[in-house]
């Protein structure tokens, strides 16, 4: 607040939509460096003998591939009938004692559902949702090097994990990820320390952003939204996240596996770039050119945006399966159908355009 930040609500908490200018701090994280408080998400530590098998058998993705600690893991969370509960990271912090971060939105009704697992499993484990730790994410071409002078750490001692890993520094959990599509870390620790850091890193000229600048980023990066772009009805094959389910053993059994393993794809998640001016926005119906219903479409937007990077609408939207890169769909705007090309993501990569779709 007393940094200018208009509040909202988002998901029962009380979150910053903008420091000041949305675009600026959506540029000034393609440029330099941004930062977001993100300690709405929920931080849930695993610890047990039991604790790799029961990930193993709650998350689509396999946590055998978390061979040492500081190693993470992308996954999504899937019911029997292999609908997404929600998508997650996890860390290995030793061998029998793993991290997950989860969204705000689902972290009731997750930790219920691990509960259950653990019910079932009879599994040796501990399930402990951590509210006294704090989060937030610098993000940005000039990340690392912010984060580290405003530790006051020289250059040579300055320690850089591979992507999708972690480290510890001073109390503090370190992360190589991020929800921006630029390079950065993702920081957990206890609150006053990250109120401290927070500090630190504006001296440094780190930018505060809020949540319109993460989505237009996480856009532009094509990385889904949680109830935007896929939900407990839709399989990750839809959402295209078929690459999150580990299949590399074919002896180990997960809730869902069943449902995805027999899954017969019918329609899939893709970009749009709009070719006429507007913004595309979600729930908004598209037709194809083989669309039954030219007056209802035969697809809709999940997420849409003004892109301030390529400087046009752009979003994502479920599809009939087959639609053809570089084709042009229809979207409805406020009773008019416009154009718009069919695109692969992401559209932006650390910081340049990627060339979506042939023309």
């Amino acid at each position: 607040m007393a940094l200018g930040a208009k509040m909202v609500n988002f998901g029962g908490w009380e979150m910053p939509l903008a420091y000041g200018s949305q675009i600026e701090e959506h540029l000034a994280v393609r440029s330099g460096a941004g930062m977001f408080d993100v300690s709405h998400m929920l931080i849930v530590d695993i610890e047990g003998p039991d604790a790799r098998r029961f990930l193993r058998y709650l998350l689509a993705n396999d946590v055998a591939r978390l061979t040492e600690p500081g190693r993470a893991l992308y996954s999504c969370m899937l019911n029997p009938e292999g609908g997404v509960i929600d998508d997650l990271i996890v860390y290995a912090q030793g061998p029998d004692k793993f991290r997950l971060v989860v969204n705000a939105a689902c972290a009731d009704k997750d930790i219920a559902w691990m509960d259950r697992v653990q019910e079932v499993l009879s599994a040796q484990i501990s399930i402990a949702p951590r509210r006294d730790l704090a989060m937030i994410a610098v993000q940005g071409p000039h990340a690392h090097a912010k984060f580290w002078a405003a530790q006051a750490v020289a250059v040579f001692d300055r320690p850089r994990p591979s992507p999708f890993s972690s480290f510890q520094h001073e109390g503090l959990m370190v992360a190589r990820t991020g929800y921006t599509g630029e390079d950065g870390y993702e920081i957990i620790g206890a609150a006053d320390r990250i109120v401290s850091l927070w500090r630190d890193l504006i001296v440094q000229g780190v930018r505060p952003c809020g949540l319109g600048a993460r989505d237009t980023l996480r856009i532009e990066a094509g990385m889904n939204l949680y109830g935007q772009d896929m939900d407990e009805f839709t399989q990750p094959a839809e959402a295209a996240l078929a690459w999150t389910v580990s299949r590399q053993d074919p002896q180990r059994d997960y809730i869902g596996r069943a449902a995805v393993t027999g899954f017969t794809l019918t329609r899939e998640l893709v970009g749009l770039k709009l070719l006429e001016r507007g913004v595309m926005r979600a729930h908004m119906p598209v037709r194809t050119a083989a669309a039954a219903d030219k007056n209802a479409g035969d697809g809709v937007v999940t997420s849409g945006t003004m892109s301030p990077t390529l400087g046009v609408s752009i979003g994502f939207a479920r599809l009939p399966a087959g639609q053809a890169i570089g084709s042009i769909v229809e979207v409805e705007m406020r009773g008019k159908w416009l154009p718009a090309r069919v695109c692969t993501l992401p559209f932006v990569r650390h910081g340049k355009v990627v060339d979506t779709a042939p023309r």
